[in-house]
């Protein structure tokens, strides 16, 4: 590890925006390392910026252009090939604020002169809606203390639409590589395992009330846009499994209750995204898929699944019948109202 953070772009046909994107985070200093992940991009300019850039500051940028292997595999080589102590990506279309950049690098490089690295830095991010032209912060400040160091058994309860996303946490890359974390090519909303898996191995965490990272939101091909995430609901599925799979939440209580609550919760969201989106498009295999997913969490915890079957938001995406599956999805859409998470 020869520099203080690593900052990870996944890049797939990005030219239109991706330059802004890196320009934020040049900001930084000349102790950042920046990854351009050129995800076997065809169609733009986009593998020439990524060397135009490369070229022009060699000692903080990297390039690898690998074969088209998905947002996920873009994150993978980062943590493969980083040399920073930390670990962060930022999505090509997005960008970080200069202010809280600096106040964020400043910590850590405080961290690091201490010799008392954290696993976890968590800071607040800004949806920008390109639709309506407004923006939406979540903080963490009713959740975790401020400007202290502290552990999971510190923390308080998550308000809905309040989880952590990859926007919000910078992991110190021994964590990420400690996990085993492995994400699925060619699928999208990776971003939740990138997340959760690696949180039982974090000890300690730093919370700083900044606005650091930008997340543009609302472009007709984005990938949570809801008419992509129905044509792209397999693999959202694909997640949804993997999440199962990838910790006992029985095991994660034993070690620290309040972060298997976040776990538990974090994983009924996503059991909810899932069966909504399954019921939104309602034909019989979509419907089968849905009855497969928690039949499966049954198989692996038959007590985590009559939990959950039955916990409020998850019970109101799976009601029976065509009256109350046209329910379940006009309550999402009056939840996507509220919270404008997509």
């Amino acid at each position: 590890m020869d520099k203080l953070i690593t900052f990870a772009v996944p890049c797939y046909n990005s030219a239109a925006y991706m330059e802004h994107c890196i320009e934020t985070i040049l900001k930084g200093g000349d102790d950042i390392e920046i990854i351009l992940v050129d995800d076997g991009s065809t169609k733009d300019d986009t593998p020439a910026i990524c060397d135009r850039y490369a070229e022009a500051y060699p000692d903080i940028i990297r390039v690898i252009h690998q074969p088209n292997g998905g947002h996920g595999e873009g994150v993978n080589q980062g943590i493969r090939n980083a040399r920073g102590i930390y670990y962060k990506v930022v999505d090509s279309d997005d960008w970080l604020d200069e202010d809280a950049l600096g106040q964020v690098l400043d910590k850590l490089r405080q961290f690091t002169r201490d010799e008392k690295p954290i696993d976890l830095m968590i800071a607040n991010y800004v949806y920008e809606h390109v639709e309506d032209n407004t923006r939406r912060t979540v903080n963490y400040r009713n959740v975790f203390p401020v400007g202290r160091v502290f552990g999971w058994k510190h923390i308080g309860r998550f308000k809905p639409g309040q989880y952590l996303l990859m926007h919000s946490v910078i992991y110190r890359t021994r964590i990420l590589r400690d996990s085993g974390m492995e994400l699925p090519k060619h699928t999208f909303y990776v971003d939740n395992i990138f997340v959760y898996e690696p949180l039982p191995l974090v000890r300690n965490i730093y919370y700083m009330d900044v606005d650091l990272y930008r997340y543009f939101i609302g472009r007709a091909d984005q990938s949570v846009n809801e008419s992509v995430m129905m044509g792209r609901v397999d693999q959202q599925l694909r997640v949804n499994y993997h999440m199962i799979d990838c910790w006992n939440l029985r095991f994660v209580a034993k070690q620290n209750k309040k972060l298997a609550r976040y776990m538990y919760n974090y994983l009924a969201i996503m059991m909810t995204i899932s069966s909504i989106f399954l019921t939104m498009e309602g034909s019989p295999e979509s419907l089968g898929k849905r009855t497969r997913l928690w039949e499966y969490l049954r198989t692996v915890d038959s007590g985590l699944y009559a939990r959950m079957r039955y916990f409020a938001i998850p019970a109101a995406t799976n009601l029976p019948t065509a009256p109350g599956r046209k329910l379940s999805v006009a309550l999402y859409r009056l939840a996507r109202k509220i919270y404008k998470f997509n």
